[in-house]
């Protein structure tokens, strides 16, 4: 399985961007799918996840401004960011887990993309 993430950039403050990941290979829809980001000299903190069912679980900072969907169809994940803040500059992940209970954890998961850069000036 193989997870490839994009759709990152340099914004302004209050901007949007939509992340997408696509997930190729034999891979199972029932997975929890992820994001995380990380910057510099930090650990991979936990943004949002989904279920099969489509629940989702998000970081307080991330509640109300980003949202988590799935296409199951096309095997593809998407985090749509709203009103962006400078400390949501970081290098995004999106993961798959081993289970189907959404956890927040950023140790277990089994596949991970390759991270996309988001950076957002004041």
């Amino acid at each position: 399985v193989q997870l490839q993430a994009s759709g990152g950039g340099l914004v302004q403050a209050g901007a949007s961007l939509r992340l997408s990941c696509a997930v190729s290979g034999r891979t199972h829809v029932s997975y929890v799918m992820g994001w995380f980001r990380q910057v510099p000299g930090k650990e991979r903190e936990f943004v949002a996840a989904i279920n099969w069912r489509g629940n989702t679980h998000y970081t307080d900072s991330a509640k109300g401004r980003f949202t988590i969907s799935r296409d199951d169809t096309t095997t593809m994940v998407y985090l749509q960011m709203n009103s962006l803040k400078p400390e949501d500059t970081a290098v995004y992940y999106c993961a798959q887990d081993r289970s189907s209970v959404i956890r927040t954890a950023n140790t277990g998961w089994r596949y991970w993309g390759q991270g996309t850069q988001v950076t957002v000036s004041s």
